[in-house]
């Protein structure tokens, strides 16, 4: 740069140059493991823009910016909406700022969050993860203190979540106790491990765990609207459905609608998260409540705590029984 009224060189322009993902680039100059090849380009690629990655290690370590970076997949879903009021009155108690970024369960755009917080240098970071777990090696090579919310992400990060595996298993006890063997799941980008907890209640209760029973669908309206409308064409003999969110809850319910399938007499609904329209829709739905606020809250005082933290910290669902689900009809 000749200049200093020129933009600053950023880790996605050296992504951009080398090839390669934004989370390559901060994994190679944080000193993350990479082939040879892959770091000669990052590094040939960083020399060619001037880049200068202090904010990976030194400005990181003495310039700290204060406040709290928030990761979520969606601010428009009233979950996310409600994990993020209980990170904000957390740390407002605290004195300090909350910048929210949005993920749009994307690893790829993770990644580019990830780079940004590094070099700005953010002192704590709240996050829902949507990649793997290695796509959070360079913030915690960097020295980012973080904590993960609603999802666990990676053994070696602390997180706070809701009792999947006991709301999941109170559902399909009560399905089951109904008459219902066909089960099936619409789970979200994201959740392979409340789809793990949905298989192992099956097996705990004596039911198959049919694969094709569960369907995915990516982190919009329009794709959890596809995906539910798919499921129930694709499978008229699954009694019950259990929606991993409330976007796909809703989802579920419009196509439903759409498809003249009545809820319950056709189908029955079971819905993760207890959202103010779902006790005010036709028929009112049964939900497995999560505490969301909650969850916010709690991981942002373990992102204030000095010393020794929990790995896990696991809060209890409830299963609210309304309308929407009924006997198993007969095929």
């Amino acid at each position: 740069m000749n200049d200093g009224i020129q933009r600053r060189t950023t880790v996605k322009d050296v992504a951009e140059a080398a090839g390669v993902g934004v989370a390559t680039v901060s994994r190679v100059l944080s000193g993350g493991q990479a082939s040879a090849q892959t770091r000669e380009k990052v590094l040939a690629a960083a020399a060619r823009l001037d880049y200068r990655p202090s904010a990976l290690g030194r400005n990181l370590r003495r310039r700290r910016t204060g406040g709290i970076g928030l990761l979520v997949p969606d601010v428009t879903d009233s979950f996310y909406a409600r994990l993020i009021d209980g990170v904000l009155s957390c740390a407002r108690s605290y004195g300090e700022p909350v910048t929210v970024g949005v993920t749009g369960d994307d690893p790829e755009r993770e990644a580019e969050l990830i780079g940004t917080m590094i070099e700005q240098s953010m002192d704590r970071v709240i996050a829902v993860p949507s990649g793997d777990g290695e796509t959070w090696g360079p913030a915690l090579r960097a020295g980012l203190n973080l904590v993960f919310a609603d999802r666990r992400g990676r053994a070696d990060v602390p997180s706070v979540i809701a009792d999947d595996a006991g709301g999941l298993l109170t559902a399909v006890e009560y399905l089951a106790g109904l008459g219902h063997r066909k089960i099936a799941f619409l789970a979200r980008h994201g959740q392979a491990q409340r789809v793990a907890a949905f298989s192992a209640a099956l097996s705990t209760v004596g039911l198959p765990v049919g694969p094709d029973l569960v369907v995915h669908a990516r982190a919009s309206r329009d794709s959890a609207y596809a995906a539910a409308a798919g499921l129930l064409q694709r499978h008229p003999d699954a009694t019950a459905v259990l929606a991993g969110g409330n976007v796909l809850g809703e989802a579920t319910v419009l196509a439903a609608r759409e498809l003249d399938v009545r809820i319950p007499r056709d189908v029955s609904l079971v819905m993760f998260d207890d959202v103010p329209w779902a006790e005010l829709c036709s028929p009112p739905l049964t939900v497995i409540a999560q505490p969301a606020q909650d969850i916010g809250y709690r991981a942002a005082e373990l992102v204030f705590r000095q010393g020794r933290r929990p790995p896990r910290v696991i809060l209890p669902t409830e299963l609210v029984v309304r309308a929407s689900c009924g006997p198993r009809r007969r095929i």
